[in-house]
Protein backbone atom coordinates (compact mmCIF):
# COMPACT_ATOMS: atom_id res chain seq x y z
CA UNK A 1 0.00 0.00 0.00
CA UNK A 2 1.28 3.14 -1.07
CA UNK A 3 2.08 5.74 1.70
CA UNK A 4 0.41 9.07 1.91
CA UNK A 5 2.17 12.15 2.09
CA UNK A 6 1.21 14.41 5.25
CA UNK A 7 -1.39 17.47 4.38
CA UNK A 8 0.27 20.78 4.23
CA UNK A 9 -1.20 23.56 6.12
CA UNK A 10 -0.42 26.66 4.71
CA UNK A 11 -2.49 29.00 7.42
CA UNK A 12 0.38 27.21 9.84
CA UNK A 13 3.14 27.91 7.17
CA UNK A 14 2.65 31.78 7.21
CA UNK A 15 1.94 31.96 10.91
CA UNK A 16 5.66 30.71 11.45
CA UNK A 17 6.75 33.08 8.66
CA UNK A 18 5.21 36.29 10.83
CA UNK A 19 6.89 35.01 13.85
CA UNK A 20 9.93 34.83 12.25
CA UNK A 21 10.14 38.29 10.59
CA UNK A 22 8.50 39.75 13.58
CA UNK A 23 11.49 38.71 16.08
CA UNK A 24 13.58 40.45 13.34
CA UNK A 25 11.86 43.58 13.22
CA UNK A 26 11.99 43.54 17.17
CA UNK A 27 15.81 43.52 16.91
CA UNK A 28 16.74 47.39 16.80
CA UNK A 29 19.53 47.84 14.09
CA UNK A 30 22.34 49.62 16.23
CA UNK A 31 25.42 51.16 15.15
CA UNK A 32 28.20 48.89 15.64
CA UNK A 33 30.83 51.32 17.94
CA UNK A 34 34.30 51.46 16.55
CA UNK A 35 37.32 50.91 18.23
CA UNK A 36 38.81 53.96 20.20
CA UNK A 37 41.50 55.08 17.47
CA UNK A 38 38.71 54.74 14.98
CA UNK A 39 36.69 57.28 17.07
CA UNK A 40 39.51 59.94 17.24
CA UNK A 41 40.50 59.35 14.01
CA UNK A 42 36.65 60.06 12.41
CA UNK A 43 36.72 62.71 15.44
CA UNK A 44 40.11 64.66 13.70
CA UNK A 45 38.54 64.25 10.11
CA UNK A 46 35.57 65.94 10.91
CA UNK A 47 37.29 68.69 13.33
CA UNK A 48 37.90 72.00 11.33
CA UNK A 49 41.46 73.33 10.68
CA UNK A 50 42.83 75.78 13.40
CA UNK A 51 41.98 79.33 13.07
CA UNK A 52 38.64 78.24 10.63
CA UNK A 53 35.31 79.30 11.56
CA UNK A 54 33.04 76.41 13.29
CA UNK A 55 32.08 73.96 10.73
CA UNK A 56 29.76 71.14 11.35
CA UNK A 57 28.83 67.27 9.77
CA UNK A 58 25.80 64.84 9.99
CA UNK A 59 25.22 62.65 12.12
CA UNK A 60 26.07 59.25 10.27
CA UNK A 61 23.55 56.93 9.80
CA UNK A 62 20.70 58.75 11.83
CA UNK A 63 17.05 59.18 10.59
CA UNK A 64 17.08 63.00 11.48
CA UNK A 65 19.05 65.12 10.26
CA UNK A 66 21.10 66.32 13.15
CA UNK A 67 24.19 68.84 12.74
CA UNK A 68 27.29 68.69 14.93
CA UNK A 69 29.25 71.80 14.85
CA UNK A 70 32.29 72.89 16.79
CA UNK A 71 35.45 70.64 17.39
CA UNK A 72 36.97 68.37 19.87
CA UNK A 73 35.13 68.89 23.10
CA UNK A 74 33.59 71.75 22.38
CA UNK A 75 30.62 70.63 19.64
CA UNK A 76 26.97 71.93 19.68
CA UNK A 77 24.07 69.71 18.19
CA UNK A 78 21.76 71.50 16.03
CA UNK A 79 18.76 69.84 16.08
CA UNK A 80 15.69 69.82 13.51
CA UNK A 81 12.22 72.01 15.21
CA UNK A 82 10.22 68.75 14.81
CA UNK A 83 12.25 66.46 16.53
CA UNK A 84 12.69 65.39 20.05
CA UNK A 85 15.83 65.28 21.66
CA UNK A 86 17.03 64.09 25.09
CA UNK A 87 20.64 64.86 26.22
CA UNK A 88 22.39 63.46 29.13
CA UNK A 89 25.96 63.31 30.98
CA UNK A 90 28.10 61.58 32.81
CA UNK A 91 27.45 62.03 36.26
CA UNK A 92 23.95 63.48 36.05
CA UNK A 93 21.20 61.40 37.13
CA UNK A 94 18.46 64.05 34.96
CA UNK A 95 19.02 64.73 31.58
CA UNK A 96 20.40 68.20 30.54
CA UNK A 97 18.37 69.02 27.35
CA UNK A 98 15.13 67.27 26.69
CA UNK A 99 12.29 69.23 24.28
CA UNK A 100 11.45 69.00 20.95
CA UNK A 101 13.92 70.92 18.34
CA UNK A 102 16.10 72.24 21.31
CA UNK A 103 19.98 72.52 20.50
CA UNK A 104 22.73 72.22 23.01
CA UNK A 105 26.23 71.90 23.44
CA UNK A 106 28.14 68.66 23.63
CA UNK A 107 31.07 67.21 24.74
CA UNK A 108 31.78 63.75 22.73
CA UNK A 109 33.58 62.41 25.98
CA UNK A 110 31.30 62.37 28.87
CA UNK A 111 28.25 63.14 27.09
CA UNK A 112 24.98 61.28 24.89
CA UNK A 113 22.00 62.05 23.51
CA UNK A 114 19.15 60.98 21.42
CA UNK A 115 17.13 62.79 18.47
CA UNK A 116 13.46 61.16 17.70
CA UNK A 117 10.75 62.83 14.82
CA UNK A 118 8.16 64.50 16.44
CA UNK A 119 5.85 63.68 13.55
CA UNK A 120 2.79 61.79 13.36
CA UNK A 121 3.95 57.97 12.56
CA UNK A 122 0.98 55.66 10.56
CA UNK A 123 0.81 52.20 11.00
CA UNK A 124 -0.39 49.22 8.57
CA UNK A 125 -2.24 46.63 9.50
CA UNK A 126 -3.13 43.35 7.69
CA UNK A 127 -4.38 40.98 10.45
CA UNK A 128 -5.32 37.40 9.39
CA UNK A 129 -8.39 36.79 11.28
CA UNK A 130 -10.46 33.24 11.72
CA UNK A 131 -14.34 34.37 12.52
CA UNK A 132 -16.98 32.37 14.41
CA UNK A 133 -17.85 30.22 11.87
CA UNK A 134 -13.89 29.24 11.82
CA UNK A 135 -13.38 31.24 8.28
CA UNK A 136 -10.40 33.17 7.43
CA UNK A 137 -10.56 36.89 6.75
CA UNK A 138 -8.30 39.04 6.27
CA UNK A 139 -8.90 42.58 8.12
CA UNK A 140 -6.56 45.93 6.67
CA UNK A 141 -6.52 49.22 8.73
CA UNK A 142 -4.26 51.77 9.66
CA UNK A 143 -3.60 53.57 12.55
CA UNK A 144 -2.10 56.83 13.42
CA UNK A 145 -0.26 57.74 16.77
CA UNK A 146 2.23 60.81 18.10
CA UNK A 147 4.44 61.16 20.64
CA UNK A 148 2.64 63.43 23.74
CA UNK A 149 5.39 62.90 26.59
CA UNK A 150 8.47 62.25 25.58
CA UNK A 151 9.88 62.31 28.87
CA UNK A 152 7.87 58.89 29.40
CA UNK A 153 8.06 57.78 25.99
CA UNK A 154 12.08 57.51 25.64
CA UNK A 155 12.18 55.91 29.17
CA UNK A 156 9.73 52.99 27.90
CA UNK A 157 10.04 52.80 24.05
CA UNK A 158 13.27 51.36 21.92
CA UNK A 159 14.11 54.68 20.06
CA UNK A 160 17.81 53.30 19.28
CA UNK A 161 17.39 52.04 15.55
CA UNK A 162 19.64 54.04 13.68
CA UNK A 163 18.15 54.07 10.23
CA UNK A 164 14.53 54.53 12.03
CA UNK A 165 13.99 55.10 15.59
CA UNK A 166 10.04 54.32 15.42
CA UNK A 167 10.80 51.28 13.50
CA UNK A 168 10.17 49.05 16.76
CA UNK A 169 7.57 50.98 18.02
CA UNK A 170 5.89 50.58 14.86
CA UNK A 171 6.08 47.00 14.91
CA UNK A 172 4.63 46.14 18.79
CA UNK A 173 2.23 48.45 18.07
CA UNK A 174 1.61 46.52 14.87
CA UNK A 175 1.47 43.35 16.29
CA UNK A 176 -0.99 44.56 19.73
CA UNK A 177 -3.39 45.98 17.12
CA UNK A 178 -3.61 42.64 15.02
CA UNK A 179 -3.79 40.47 18.48
CA UNK A 180 -6.92 43.36 19.41
CA UNK A 181 -8.23 43.15 15.62
CA UNK A 182 -7.75 38.93 15.92
CA UNK A 183 -9.57 38.46 19.78
CA UNK A 184 -12.53 40.85 18.24
CA UNK A 185 -13.05 38.59 15.11
CA UNK A 186 -13.48 35.39 16.34
CA UNK A 187 -16.56 36.68 18.89
CA UNK A 188 -18.45 38.12 15.24
CA UNK A 189 -20.00 36.44 12.78
CA UNK A 190 -18.68 36.52 9.20
CA UNK A 191 -21.53 38.77 8.08
CA UNK A 192 -20.67 41.28 11.12
CA UNK A 193 -17.41 41.41 9.97
CA UNK A 194 -18.55 41.80 6.48
CA UNK A 195 -21.08 44.64 7.34
CA UNK A 196 -20.33 46.43 10.21
CA UNK A 197 -16.90 47.42 11.20
CA UNK A 198 -17.51 49.60 13.84
CA UNK A 199 -17.13 47.25 16.64
CA UNK A 200 -13.61 45.98 15.64
CA UNK A 201 -12.54 49.92 15.52
CA UNK A 202 -14.51 50.78 18.92
CA UNK A 203 -12.33 47.40 20.24
CA UNK A 204 -9.15 48.28 18.77
CA UNK A 205 -9.47 51.77 19.71
CA UNK A 206 -9.74 51.13 23.30
CA UNK A 207 -6.82 48.29 23.78
CA UNK A 208 -4.42 50.52 21.82
CA UNK A 209 -5.50 53.88 23.78
CA UNK A 210 -5.30 51.79 27.05
CA UNK A 211 -1.49 50.44 26.04
CA UNK A 212 -0.29 53.71 24.84
CA UNK A 213 -1.97 56.73 26.98
CA UNK A 214 -2.53 54.63 29.88
CA UNK A 215 -5.40 53.60 32.22
CA UNK A 216 -6.60 55.87 35.55
CA UNK A 217 -4.40 56.76 38.63
CA UNK A 218 -0.82 57.87 37.70
CA UNK A 219 0.10 55.61 35.13
CA UNK A 220 0.86 57.54 32.23
CA UNK A 221 0.96 54.95 29.62
CA UNK A 222 4.03 55.05 27.34
CA UNK A 223 3.62 58.56 26.30
CA UNK A 224 1.97 58.55 23.20
CA UNK A 225 -1.40 59.56 21.81
CA UNK A 226 -3.66 57.55 19.22
CA UNK A 227 -5.04 59.90 16.95
CA UNK A 228 -6.93 57.77 15.12
CA UNK A 229 -7.91 53.93 13.86
CA UNK A 230 -9.90 52.74 11.17
CA UNK A 231 -10.77 49.62 9.10
CA UNK A 232 -10.16 49.57 5.46
CA UNK A 233 -11.95 46.50 4.60
CA UNK A 234 -12.50 42.81 5.29
CA UNK A 235 -11.98 40.44 2.65
CA UNK A 236 -12.74 36.80 2.74
CA UNK A 237 -10.04 34.37 2.28
CA UNK A 238 -11.53 31.84 0.20
CA UNK A 239 -12.96 32.40 -2.89
CA UNK A 240 -15.54 29.82 -3.07
CA UNK A 241 -16.54 31.21 0.15
CA UNK A 242 -16.66 34.52 -1.15
CA UNK A 243 -18.76 33.61 -4.28
CA UNK A 244 -20.95 31.25 -1.93
CA UNK A 245 -21.74 34.47 0.31
CA UNK A 246 -22.35 36.45 -2.64
CA UNK A 247 -25.09 33.83 -4.29
CA UNK A 248 -27.87 34.79 -1.85
CA UNK A 249 -27.51 39.23 -2.58
CA UNK A 250 -27.27 37.90 -6.37
CA UNK A 251 -29.71 35.40 -6.23
CA UNK A 252 -31.83 38.60 -4.86
CA UNK A 253 -31.04 41.18 -6.85
CA UNK A 254 -31.47 38.91 -9.55
CA UNK A 255 -34.73 38.06 -8.62
CA UNK A 256 -35.75 41.97 -8.05
CA UNK A 257 -34.04 42.56 -11.55
CA UNK A 258 -36.37 40.10 -13.05
CA UNK A 259 -39.42 41.23 -11.03
CA UNK A 260 -38.85 44.42 -12.05
CA UNK A 261 -38.37 43.52 -15.57
CA UNK A 262 -41.04 41.80 -15.56
CA UNK A 263 -43.06 44.53 -13.69
CA UNK A 264 -41.61 46.54 -16.37
CA UNK A 265 -42.96 44.15 -18.92
CA UNK A 266 -46.25 44.05 -17.79
CA UNK A 267 -46.94 47.45 -17.36
CA UNK A 268 -45.64 48.28 -21.08
CA UNK A 269 -47.67 45.11 -22.07
CA UNK A 270 -50.51 47.24 -20.40
CA UNK A 271 -49.84 50.37 -21.33
CA UNK A 272 -49.74 49.22 -24.77
CA UNK A 273 -53.06 47.29 -24.57
CA UNK A 274 -54.82 50.52 -23.18
CA UNK A 275 -53.13 52.49 -26.04
CA UNK A 276 -54.00 50.07 -28.28
CA UNK A 277 -57.42 49.67 -27.35
CA UNK A 278 -57.57 53.73 -27.08
CA UNK A 279 -56.70 53.64 -31.02
CA UNK A 280 -59.34 51.32 -31.44
CA UNK A 281 -61.87 52.79 -30.00
CA UNK A 282 -60.87 56.37 -31.49
CA UNK A 283 -60.62 54.46 -34.35
CA UNK A 284 -64.23 53.12 -34.54
CA UNK A 285 -65.10 56.83 -33.66
CA UNK A 286 -63.49 58.26 -36.34
CA UNK A 287 -64.94 55.56 -38.82
CA UNK A 288 -68.41 55.94 -37.14
CA UNK A 289 -67.95 59.98 -37.25
CA UNK A 290 -66.83 59.33 -40.99
CA UNK A 291 -69.68 56.49 -41.75
CA UNK A 292 -72.64 59.55 -40.27
CA UNK A 293 -70.59 62.20 -42.26
CA UNK A 294 -70.57 60.19 -45.38
CA UNK A 295 -74.28 59.59 -44.76
CA UNK A 296 -75.16 62.81 -44.14
CA UNK A 297 -72.94 63.73 -47.57
CA UNK A 298 -74.79 61.02 -49.25
CA UNK A 299 -78.34 62.56 -47.83
CA UNK A 300 -77.41 66.17 -49.17
CA UNK A 301 -76.49 64.86 -52.17
CA UNK A 302 -79.34 62.66 -52.61
CA UNK A 303 -81.78 65.66 -52.05
CA UNK A 304 -79.74 68.34 -53.52
CA UNK A 305 -80.18 65.67 -56.40
CA UNK A 306 -83.86 65.16 -56.12
CA UNK A 307 -84.17 68.67 -56.06
CA UNK A 308 -82.68 69.74 -58.71
CA UNK A 309 -84.56 66.55 -60.68
CA UNK A 310 -87.99 68.06 -59.75
CA UNK A 311 -86.46 71.52 -60.49
CA UNK A 312 -85.47 70.30 -63.89
CA UNK A 313 -88.91 68.73 -64.40
CA UNK A 314 -91.19 71.62 -63.12
CA UNK A 315 -88.76 73.76 -65.22
CA UNK A 316 -89.38 71.33 -68.34
CA UNK A 317 -93.10 71.25 -67.60
CA UNK A 318 -93.03 75.09 -67.34
CA UNK A 319 -91.20 74.89 -70.80
CA UNK A 320 -93.11 72.73 -72.64
CA UNK A 321 -96.82 74.58 -71.64
CA UNK A 322 -94.80 77.81 -72.69
CA UNK A 323 -93.57 76.33 -75.39
CA UNK A 324 -96.71 75.30 -76.35
CA UNK A 325 -98.90 78.90 -75.93
CA UNK A 326 -96.25 80.27 -77.63
CA UNK A 327 -96.83 77.87 -80.64
CA UNK A 328 -100.21 78.31 -80.71
CA UNK A 329 -99.60 82.06 -79.90
CA UNK A 330 -97.12 81.76 -83.08
CA UNK A 331 -100.31 79.83 -85.36
CA UNK A 332 -102.33 82.26 -84.44
CA UNK A 333 -100.28 85.14 -85.55
CA UNK A 334 -99.07 83.25 -88.67
CA UNK A 335 -102.52 82.90 -89.73
CA UNK A 336 -102.78 86.56 -88.63
CA UNK A 337 -99.81 87.64 -90.50
CA UNK A 338 -100.66 85.56 -93.61
CA UNK A 339 -104.44 87.41 -93.77
CA UNK A 340 -102.36 90.90 -93.28
CA UNK A 341 -99.82 89.57 -95.80
CA UNK A 342 -102.91 88.85 -98.68
CA UNK A 343 -104.31 91.86 -97.50
CA UNK A 344 -100.60 93.62 -98.14
CA UNK A 345 -100.40 92.07 -101.52
CA UNK A 346 -103.52 92.78 -102.82
CA UNK A 347 -103.15 96.68 -101.67
CA UNK A 348 -99.47 96.37 -103.19
CA UNK A 349 -101.16 95.18 -105.76
CA UNK A 350 -103.75 97.93 -106.23
CA UNK A 351 -101.08 100.34 -105.14
CA UNK A 352 -99.26 99.56 -107.88
CA UNK A 353 -101.54 99.65 -110.71
CA UNK A 354 -102.47 102.87 -109.28
CA UNK A 355 -98.00 103.70 -109.39
CA UNK A 356 -98.17 102.67 -112.95
CA UNK A 357 -101.44 104.43 -113.92
CA UNK A 358 -99.97 108.00 -112.06
CA UNK A 359 -96.17 107.03 -113.11
CA UNK A 360 -97.72 107.56 -116.98
CA UNK A 361 -99.55 109.97 -116.40
CA UNK A 362 -96.76 111.94 -115.03
CA UNK A 363 -94.37 110.71 -117.34
CA UNK A 364 -96.61 112.35 -120.15
CA UNK A 365 -96.59 115.86 -117.73
CA UNK A 366 -93.28 115.89 -116.72
CA UNK A 367 -91.87 115.29 -120.81
CA UNK A 368 -93.94 118.60 -121.36
CA UNK A 369 -92.57 120.12 -118.52
CA UNK A 370 -89.08 118.92 -118.60
CA UNK A 371 -89.04 120.41 -122.37
CA UNK A 372 -90.55 123.78 -120.65
CA UNK A 373 -87.86 123.74 -118.29
CA UNK A 374 -85.17 122.72 -120.62
CA UNK A 375 -85.83 125.94 -122.85
CA UNK A 376 -86.67 128.05 -119.82
CA UNK A 377 -82.81 126.84 -118.22
CA UNK A 378 -81.23 127.64 -121.84
CA UNK A 379 -83.35 131.14 -121.81
CA UNK A 380 -81.41 131.61 -118.19
CA UNK A 381 -78.27 130.36 -119.33
CA UNK A 382 -77.90 132.52 -122.49
CA UNK A 383 -78.91 135.34 -119.93
CA UNK A 384 -76.46 134.86 -117.68
CA UNK A 385 -73.44 134.33 -120.30
CA UNK A 386 -74.80 137.39 -121.73
CA UNK A 387 -74.65 139.54 -118.50
CA UNK A 388 -71.43 137.50 -117.65
CA UNK A 389 -70.24 138.79 -120.87
CA UNK A 390 -71.03 142.62 -121.12
CA UNK A 391 -70.02 142.62 -117.59
CA UNK A 392 -66.07 141.17 -118.58
CA UNK A 393 -66.25 143.76 -121.93
CA UNK A 394 -66.77 146.47 -119.18
CA UNK A 395 -63.94 145.42 -117.03
CA UNK A 396 -61.96 145.26 -120.02
CA UNK A 397 -63.10 148.15 -121.46
CA UNK A 398 -62.13 149.57 -118.22
CA UNK A 399 -58.33 148.65 -117.84
CA UNK A 400 -55.82 150.50 -119.05
CA UNK A 401 -52.38 149.25 -120.94
CA UNK A 402 -50.34 149.33 -118.16
CA UNK A 403 -52.98 147.48 -115.88
CA UNK A 404 -52.77 144.68 -118.53
CA UNK A 405 -49.30 144.61 -118.84
CA UNK A 406 -48.50 144.78 -114.98
CA UNK A 407 -51.08 142.15 -114.62
CA UNK A 408 -49.15 139.92 -117.40
CA UNK A 409 -46.21 140.21 -116.00
CA UNK A 410 -47.37 139.12 -112.28
CA UNK A 411 -49.11 136.25 -113.55
CA UNK A 412 -46.14 135.18 -116.30
CA UNK A 413 -44.65 133.13 -113.30
CA UNK A 414 -47.26 131.28 -112.30
CA UNK A 415 -48.09 130.03 -116.10
CA UNK A 416 -44.83 129.38 -116.95
CA UNK A 417 -44.46 127.14 -114.32
CA UNK A 418 -47.66 125.31 -114.73
CA UNK A 419 -47.15 124.97 -119.09
CA UNK A 420 -45.46 121.92 -119.61
CA UNK A 421 -42.21 121.55 -120.94
CA UNK A 422 -42.37 121.71 -125.00
CA UNK A 423 -40.80 119.08 -126.81
CA UNK A 424 -40.73 120.91 -130.03
CA UNK A 425 -40.26 124.59 -130.72
CA UNK A 426 -42.72 126.43 -133.32
CA UNK A 427 -42.14 130.15 -133.71
CA UNK A 428 -45.15 131.98 -134.40
CA UNK A 429 -44.49 135.46 -136.51
CA UNK A 430 -47.39 138.11 -136.40
CA UNK A 431 -46.83 140.91 -139.17
CA UNK A 432 -47.03 144.24 -138.10
CA UNK A 433 -44.81 147.77 -138.61
CA UNK A 434 -42.21 148.42 -136.15
CA UNK A 435 -43.50 152.10 -135.56
CA UNK A 436 -46.61 150.85 -133.53
CA UNK A 437 -47.80 152.52 -130.37
CA UNK A 438 -48.44 151.11 -127.40
CA UNK A 439 -51.95 150.04 -127.37
CA UNK A 440 -51.19 148.07 -130.79
CA UNK A 441 -47.82 146.13 -128.72
CA UNK A 442 -49.63 145.50 -126.20
CA UNK A 443 -52.48 143.93 -128.26
CA UNK A 444 -49.58 142.13 -130.82
CA UNK A 445 -47.93 140.79 -127.37
CA UNK A 446 -51.07 138.92 -126.08
CA UNK A 447 -52.21 137.55 -129.02
CA UNK A 448 -48.81 136.09 -129.48
CA UNK A 449 -49.25 134.90 -126.10
CA UNK A 450 -52.79 133.26 -126.63
CA UNK A 451 -51.11 131.82 -130.10
CA UNK A 452 -48.72 129.91 -127.89
CA UNK A 453 -51.42 128.83 -125.60
CA UNK A 454 -53.80 127.47 -128.36
CA UNK A 455 -50.36 125.47 -129.77
CA UNK A 456 -49.84 124.00 -126.58
CA UNK A 457 -53.29 123.14 -126.10
CA UNK A 458 -53.36 120.85 -129.55
CA UNK A 459 -50.23 118.97 -127.79
CA UNK A 460 -50.77 116.24 -125.43
CA UNK A 461 -49.37 117.42 -122.41
CA UNK A 462 -46.69 115.47 -120.66
CA UNK A 463 -48.42 115.47 -117.06
CA UNK A 464 -51.37 116.81 -116.10
CA UNK A 465 -50.63 120.57 -114.88
CA UNK A 466 -53.47 123.22 -113.95
CA UNK A 467 -53.65 125.73 -116.34
CA UNK A 468 -53.86 129.12 -115.88
CA UNK A 469 -56.55 131.77 -116.23
CA UNK A 470 -56.61 134.25 -119.16
CA UNK A 471 -56.14 137.69 -117.92
CA UNK A 472 -57.99 138.68 -120.61
CA UNK A 473 -61.73 137.97 -122.12
CA UNK A 474 -62.83 135.70 -125.24
CA UNK A 475 -61.81 137.93 -128.13
CA UNK A 476 -61.47 137.37 -131.70
CA UNK A 477 -57.71 136.39 -132.55
CA UNK A 478 -56.27 137.62 -135.83
CA UNK A 479 -55.17 134.52 -137.88
CA UNK A 480 -51.32 134.74 -138.94
CA UNK A 481 -50.20 135.61 -141.88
Amino acid sequence: MSSQEPVKNAYLDQVREQQQRLEVDLRARKQMVAPPMAQAARASRSAPAPGGGGGGSSSPGNAVDVRITGFWRWKTVVVPPNAYVVHTRRGHAQPLTLGLGVSFGYDPAKDSFLVVPGAMQTILINAHCICRELQGLLVQGYVQWIIEDFGTAYRKLDFTDVEDPMRVVNVQLREQAEAAIKDKVATMSIDAVLSDKQPIIEELTARLRHVAEGGGGTDKGLGLRIVTVQIKEAVVSSARLWESLQTPFRAEQERIARLASLGKEESLAQRELEVEQTRERMRLESDGELSALRASKDAQSYDREQSERLRRQQREEEDARRLATERQQTVLQSAELEKVRLAGEAELARLRQEVEAAKLKRTALASADARDVERAAANRQARVELEHLELRQQILNGLSASNVQARLVELLPAIAEKLPHPRELRSVSIGGTGGVQDGQGLTTLVAQMMALVNVLKTEPPASPVARAPSPTPDVEHPTPD
